[in-house]
């Protein structure tokens, strides 16, 4: 038993019939096997072992949830004559103890109650010690309160608490310190002769047939009018001062306490007192305290430092409370008295027993002497070492001319709760340090955004911690009256102030009485108090000593700035608005803010009715009147909070702001939340509003849409109060948004009426039908199907082709001929758009394929899951569908079909073999010869496009749709422009019967990855206006916008290029974005080949208009001719992406091996000098899984060029590529192949062949690293550069970091430029010496200075990955910082914190995160599921190698964690981890790109 609380737990279950625990999760959540408490642990484990209690009998043991009202079920057992316990865990009493206050005062006003209720008391984490506040609530209860603290105290009065309870009737509730650090090494368990001893036979008759009588109220044990403290004896007749009278019976039941005390004594030889009284007798200074923090006090009077004089009262039995007892222990002498207890005052001045002990010496009959000075003492933030000092101190308070006597021990947490302590300092958080270290893990991004925005003005009345979401420590009626409590303390201090200044006879300074004057006009103002106040507060600290007329607002100095109030809540006040006490804040009045906090998911959301959560409090609010209201998603839009709470705080009168942050239990990760918010924003179950009635009466719109999608509840408000026709004049953009979701958002056709369009239109063809139908991840079963539609056709076949979703499943018997094409997903899962088909044919009975033909071809990859047990994946949709098929009675035309990517052509090689065997079983091979339609390949598509045109123009007019048709989606990469869609929302959208959310990813070019301030806040500005709020840095030093609609892609396409930039050859079969090192720190060398990448980039750009007409309107970006013609790329430009970087040694930041074309910048030996460029050609990341043939490969060195060689070189390097690239295999088609199919030598001799020149050898110079160099540099030519860290390049505000903001008020003032760095991060450059201070203080005050990152995280990248890359496996960017986190505990406790380690995640195998060169890398294989990679080198020189696949987190971690140990105990001076896992032999090197795989 190493906690008191198991030591609890083990007495209740040997002395009783029942024990309850009561958890904070619900016991048949998945939350609650990680949240189990020590106690349920240890009763668990009895009850598996069948052991039993002293009765002989097994203990029955009842887990119940706080939301089930656990006490009235305590009552229900109680009067049935049961033994009963409960015990009450560790951050669970905060949920449970005041609600269960009317079922305690019930109980134990019944007949005789036998009930020990074993509490866990929390800790008040700011003090550092527990907190029995809720506890004390219970006084008045009539219960005895009995207190313990450690292991052997807890075990010992747990059982004396059930002993007492069984002997006098009346419930206990025993408080214990759930903390060990108050035990000794040694404790001394109870066995069951001495729990027998105590829990006598006879007692528990006695208690039995008590309970079973029927005894008048005044003839029971000790009832709550016993065990009152209420009540005074003041009759000097009821004392027994040695005449026969009557006693007090509260003396009569502490002295049946005293007798078991003494009973355990003789048993165990350990003695209790009820009350302890410790120290010199004769002492004039007293201490009462109880609690754990008497331990140290105590130590400190026996030990005799420092507290040698002084005397303490500890009190163990607090009820019932005896004064005559409490006297029997106080010498007489005292006069001096500090009450000390651990309880935050939250409306009250004076904490409960301080007023017990002053009503006891208002008692004459008790005490005669002079009456002492008694002030009451909390515990603050204090060290244990200076708690002596402390008390000394406050002692000698009490003997000062005007003592305080409401005093703090330590630094003060409380605010506004008329505390006046010694040390009198504040913060402005209820009762808190800060409220975000106890608040649950995902609950604190809101409570970070409180603290960000109003600060040191912030005053939340209801504390919230990990314990209590969902059930808050108070209801809104109690914050409500705290708050009314706090505004009518400002209220009075206005009246002080007024009266002050109204006062002729009191002489004030002119400058002070006009201060005064202003804050009373402005003292509702925010800013405005406060300055007046800060004002105010200055005049008066001259001259308070000379003016005692200013002592009431010296004293209250705090109340002149305006707090921001706010009540935090869950939404299970909106289960009952009117009982929940939100309907007393709503109809107040009062200047009171409420923000509302919603954590039921949406895919949780009620069953019946979907579209309706709970009851809508914003709507109530609304149609309530003159109330703020605004609903808001930190997921979705941070901006958009930060709005609403400004706007609420700035509201006068109620506001209600409802914050949605949906999570399962405190383990869920931030991708979680993010999915499950975007899923009920974009279907409109949670819409972003705000409703401001203080706008009506500016004559403006109140009703602010934030979302694009609106619930139906919420527009009928809106046309009942006739605002949305108002909404739509002044936005008609979103007449169509209000009721649809992204673009116009138009249902999808109805299944049926597209069947009968099918059907019209091959209604000419001869030939049996044909259905053939698809399921589609990546295209290839979906293209399989379409040729065999167009071979159907051309062979007189009615054929239709769709996807297995879209087809209306209950007209599938009708069906005479099907055939399915389907490839398989993740583990052996059907694809998205086949998953309803298989769900509604795997579960059914009642289609009969009876009257149909049907044939399947599956398409997948034997080797994709390699080991041995998981080739049961291997096609099983395929697979399984055939075999469903046929016990439904299908008849098959030809045996399964399984086309295998490891064949020698694919999954072609399969369906080659199957496809004419389809054909011969229809009955259509012979009807004569077949031509075959010659598939179209990307060239044709770039051939046909009239130089990258398409149908784009057309397809930006069809509001329709969100999407553009597949080709354009192909030569818009050209332009820049990716088309995706949001895949979190892929299933509920499809569901709704909605199609995709698509949006457009766009890319800027930055060649170099310099722009400037004006760039840089032109980019922001876009991603605020068109994307969704984010800028994105990528790995190749370019801008990226996520989440630009159709809709926006022009007006985005031209402000980007009103600001000089440019989206042109950033994607598609071009040269794209050219890399070039940052390298701040030798700037002279760096001009020069930024210059050179500029340069490069432009002759390298395609010449077509294309990109002007389309997007600009003809207008022409820094006076290009148009041309319709490209002299380099020719009409089907190249057949692939080519990519150039540009290296300044001793940084390979850009990893130039990486590209298909690298620079190697060479200079003389004293780095002043540029001489040329060593070449490199045929780098290269992308692979396919499982198919070796592809591979990532590192750039082979091809010679040296001259400076003014460069440009031509890089010209001829990519025509050899253009000439040369294989053009009918896309994934052969890259630069790497065309060198390893022909070799390097051969290459070249055709570069040379081009040039006319021969290249000279290379030169040498040598690589350090590749990572960023973080902080401040100086460059040579005397200005400053600031690397920054941001972690996956995202620029985004955060709770607490306000990254975004930072960089946008930086480049306000910044005069020299922004660099984008190949590892995602930012520098800020140039910056001159003289305004360095100003950067540094902006720096520090967004918090974008933090560099005390780990080496690990450091060195971390990742790409986009899910949710908008269409080609993602598995997630990366969203996932790789918590892997990272997960990591860092390793590496933190090896002590490799420092150690530089390149560690790259993406979430499939094509690379963009250059993850083949790092040191460790995760390549997604499926959700959750990862090939880890080792042995990269760690400046980019050495590819790494497969170590294993398929891991899935928890393998991951156990797979590395002994690797790092063994590096950080074995590594060599200056040995890399990569070059460790190499000499160790987890891995072999890679010598070469064809050697990867091996």
């Amino acid at each position: 038993m190493n906690f008191p609380e198991s030591a609890a737990a083990s007495v209740a279950y040997a002395v009783s019939n029942l024990v309850y625990v009561i958890e904070p999760n619900n016991p048949k959540s998945s939350a609650f096997k990680h949240s189990i408490s020590v106690s349920t642990d240890t009763l668990i484990k009895y009850k598996e072992q069948a052991k039993k209690n002293v009765f002989d009998e097994e203990t029955e043991v009842e887990i119940i949830h706080t939301n089930a009202d656990p006490f009235s079920n305590l009552y229900a057992s109680v009067v049935k004559g049961s033994l009963v316990s409960v015990i009450i865990p560790l951050n669970t009493s905060k949920t449970i103890l005041i609600p269960a206050i009317p079922h305690l005062y019930k109980i134990a006003n019944n007949r005789s109650t036998s009930t020990v209720i074993h509490v866990a008391v929390d800790r008040n984490h700011a003090n550092n010690i527990e907190d029995y506040t809720d506890v004390m609530a219970l006084r008045q209860t009539g219960c005895v309160l009995l207190h313990s603290s450690g292991i052997q105290e807890t075990w010992d009065l747990s059982l004396i608490a059930h002993a007492l309870s069984i002997k006098t009737g009346v419930p206990v509730i025993h408080f214990f310190d759930n903390d060990d650090n108050n035990s000794s090494n040694t404790n001394n368990y109870l066995e069951n002769d001495v729990i027998k001893k105590l829990i006598e036979e006879a007692d528990i008759i006695k208690y039995k047939e008590t309970l079973a009588s029927t005894i008048k109220q005044n003839e029971r044990y000790f009832r709550s009018i016993v065990l009152s403290s209420d009540e005074h004896i003041t009759d000097e007749s009821k004392i027994n001062g040695g005449s026969n009278v009557m006693e007090n019976p509260k003396d009569n039941f502490l002295s049946t306490v005293d007798k078991i005390f003494i009973q355990f004594k003789n048993e165990t030889g350990r003695l209790y007192k009820s009350i302890e009284f410790i120290g010199d007798d004769k002492s004039d200074s007293l201490i009462i305290t109880l609690g754990s923090g008497s331990r140290h006090i105590k130590e400190l009077i026996q030990g005799g430092k420092n507290l040698q004089n002084f005397s303490m009262v500890k009190i163990r039995v607090y009820r019932p409370w005896s004064e005559k007892y409490l006297f029997d222990f106080l010498p007489k002498e005292i006069n001096k008295i500090i009450v000390l207890e651990q309880v935050v005052a939250r409306t009250t001045k004076w904490t409960p027993m301080y007023l017990d002990i002053v009503a006891a010496f208002q008692n004459h009959l008790y005490w005669t002497n002079k009456l002492p000075i008694i002030a009451s003492c909390q515990y603050g933030t204090f060290k244990i070492e200076s708690i002596g000092l402390e008390i000394n101190t406050l002692f000698q308070n009490l003997s000062s001319s005007e003592p305080h006597r409401n005093l703090v021990i330590g630094h003060n947490t409380q605010k506004g709760n008329g505390t006046n302590g010694i040390n009198g300092s504040t913060n402005g958080i209820n009762g808190k340090i800060n409220p975000i270290d106890n608040a649950p893990t995902l609950e604190k991004p809101y409570l970070k955004m409180l603290l960000e925005v109003f600060k040191d003005r912030l005053f939340i009345a209801n504390v919230t911690s990990k314990t209590n979401v969902g059930h808050l420590e108070s209801t809104p009626e109690f914050g409500f009256g705290v708050l009314l409590a706090k505004l009518q303390k400002r209220d009075e201090f206005a009246n002080a102030v007024t009266q002050i200044v109204k006062n002729t006879s009191v002489s004030l300074p002119e400058p002070l009485l006009k201060t005064l004057s202003q804050w009373l006009l402005y003292k509702d103002d925010a800013d405005q108090s406060k300055k007046f106040g800060n004002t105010a507060i200055e005049y008066i600290n001259k001259i308070k000593k000379s003016n005692p007329s200013l002592t009431i607002i010296n004293n209250q100095q705090n109340l002149f700035a305006k707090p921001a109030n706010w009540l935090i809540g869950s939404d299970s006040w909106a289960y009952d608005i009117g009982a929940s006490g939100v309907h007393h804040v709503i109809s107040s009045g009062k200047d009171i803010n409420i923000l509302i906090i919603d954590s039921q998911p949406y895919t949780t959301r009620t069953a019946a009715d979907p579209e309706k959560r709970k009851k809508d409090i914003g709507l109530y609010a609304m149609n309530y009147g003159d109330v703020y209201v605004a609903s808001v998603a930190i997921y979705s839009s941070y901006t958009q909070v930060l709005h609403a709470l400004m706007e609420a705080e700035k509201y006068k009168g109620p506001s209600i702001v409802l914050a949605y942050l949906p999570y399962y239990n405190e383990e869920d990760t931030t991708i979680t939340v993010l999915k499950e918010t975007k899923l009920a924003v974009d279907t409109g179950y949670w819409p972003l509003y705000r409703w401001n009635p203080a706008l009506e009466k500016e004559g403006k719109e109140p009703f602010t849409l934030d979302s694009e999608r609106i619930k139906s509840e919420l527009q009928s408000f809106l046309d009942r109060e006739n605002q949305l026709s108002q909404l739509v004049n002044t936005r008609p953009e979103l007449s169509e948004a209000l009721t649809n979701s992204l673009e116009s958002e138009v249902k999808l056709r109805q299944k049926s009426l597209a069947k009968s369009a099918y059907e019209k239109l091959l209604g000419g063809l001869s030939g049996p039908p044909l259905l053939i139908l698809f399921g589609s991840d990546n295209g290839n079963a979906e293209g399989l199907a379409k040729r065999l539609q167009k071979g159907a056709k051309a062979r007189g076949v009615n054929a239709r082709c769709m996807a297995m979703d879209d087809y209306p499943i209950e007209d599938i018997i009708t069906e005479k001929n099907i055939v399915f094409s389907v490839c398989t997903a993740g583990q052996g899962e059907f694809p998205q758009n086949a998953r309803e088909f298989w769900k509604t044919i795997s579960s059914t009975t009642e289609i009969s394929f009876s009257d149909t033909q049907f044939a399947v071809f599956g398409l997948g990859d034997s080797k994709y899951w390699p080991r041995e047990e998981d080739i049961i994946y291997y096609n099983k949709p395929g697979k399984e569908l055939f075999s469903r098929l046929e016990l439904l009675g299908g008849n098959k035309l030809l045996d399964l079909g399984l086309g295998d990517d490891q064949d020698e052509d694919g999954y072609e090689t399969g369906f080659q073999a199957w496809e004419p065997q389809l054909w011969k079983a229809l009955g259509v091979e012979l009807l004569g010869t077949v031509v075959e339609e010659r598939k179209k390949t990307d060239d044709d598509m770039k051939d046909e496009s009239n130089f990258l045109r398409g149908t784009i123009a057309e397809g930006l007019e069809d509001t329709s749709t969100g999407a553009l048709c597949e080709r354009d989606t192909k030569l818009t990469k050209f332009h820049g422009i990716y088309q995706q869609d949001d895949r979190d929302l892929r299933d509920e959208r499809k569901a709704q019967k909605l199609e995709k959310a698509y949006s457009f990813m766009v890319r800027v070019r930055v060649p170099g990855g310099v722009s400037t301030p004006k760039q840089w806040l032109a980019m922001d500005e876009i991603s605020e206006k068109h994307a969704n709020g984010s800028l994105k840095m990528t790995t190749r030093q370019a801008y990226q916008l996520h989440g630009v609609l159709k809709r926006n892609l022009r007006t985005t396409i031209r402000e980007i290029n009103k600001c000089l930039l440019d989206t042109l050859a950033a994607c598609g079969d071009v040269n794209r974005n050219v890399m070039c090192n940052p390298n701040p720190y030798l700037s002279e060398i760096h001009n020069q080949v930024f210059e050179f990448s500029k340069k490069l980039s432009a002759h390298l750009s395609p010449q077509t208009s294309a990109y002007h007409e389309i997007w600009l309107e003809d207008k022409i970006v820094a006076g290009q001719a148009v041309q319709d013609v490209e002299p380099l790329y020719g009409p089907t430009y190249l057949p692939r992406k080519f990519k150039i970087a540009i290296a300044v040694p001793p940084s390979n930041d850009v990893d130039v091996y990486a590209h298909d074309l690298g620079f190697i910048a060479i200079t003389d030996d004293h780095n002043k000098k540029l001489l040329g460029y060593n070449v490199t050609v045929g780098g290269g990341m992308g692979m396919t899984h499982n198919n070796k043939k592809t591979y990532p490969k590192l750039g082979d060195s091809l010679g040296f060029c001259k400076l003014d060689q460069a440009v031509d070189v890089a010209e001829k390097v990519m025509l050899v590529q253009r000439d040369f690239g294989d053009r009918t295999n896309r994934k052969h088609a890259r630069l790497k192949y065309t060198i390893d199919d022909r070799s390097i030598d051969w290459f070249r001799s055709e570069v040379e062949s081009r040039l006319g020149y021969k290249l000279e050898k290379s030169r040498e110079f040598q690589f350090k690293d590749n990572s960023d160099r973080f902080g401040w540099t100086k460059g040579l030519n005397g200005k400053w550069h600031f690397c920054m860290y941001i972690e996956n390049g995202r620029v985004k505000d955060f709770p607490g970091l306000p990254f975004k903001t930072g960089l946008r008020e930086i480049a306000k003032i910044h005069k020299g430029d922004f660099r984008l760095t190949p590892n995602q991060h930012l520098v800020i450059s140039n910056v001159p010496e003289k305004e360095k201070p100003k950067i540094k203080e902006l720096l520090k005050k967004y918090k974008l200075d933090n560099l005390q990152f780990t080496g690990l995280r450091l060195n971390s990248m990742a790409c986009v990955a899910l949710p908008t890359c269409g080609l993602a496996m598995a997630e990366s960017e969203r996932y790789l910082p918590l892997l990272v986190s997960k990591l860092e505990s390793i590496i933190e406790e090896i002590g490799l914190k420092n150690d530089a380690i390149t560690i790259r995640m993406t979430g499939c195998p094509n690379g963009c995160a250059r993850p083949y060169v790092a040191e460790i890398a995760f390549v997604g294989k499926a959700p959750g599921t990862y090939n880890v990679y080792l042995g990269g080198g760690f400046y980019g020189q050495r590819l790494n190698k497969l170590y294993r696949d398929n891991l899935k987190e928890d393998e991951i971690l156990k797979e590395l964690k002994p690797i790092l140990a063994r590096y950080a105990k074995e590594k060599l001076d200056g040995e890399r981890f990569g070059d460790f896992v190499i000499r160790t032999g987890y891995v072999k090197a890679t010598t070469c790109g064809k050697d990867f795989h091996s």
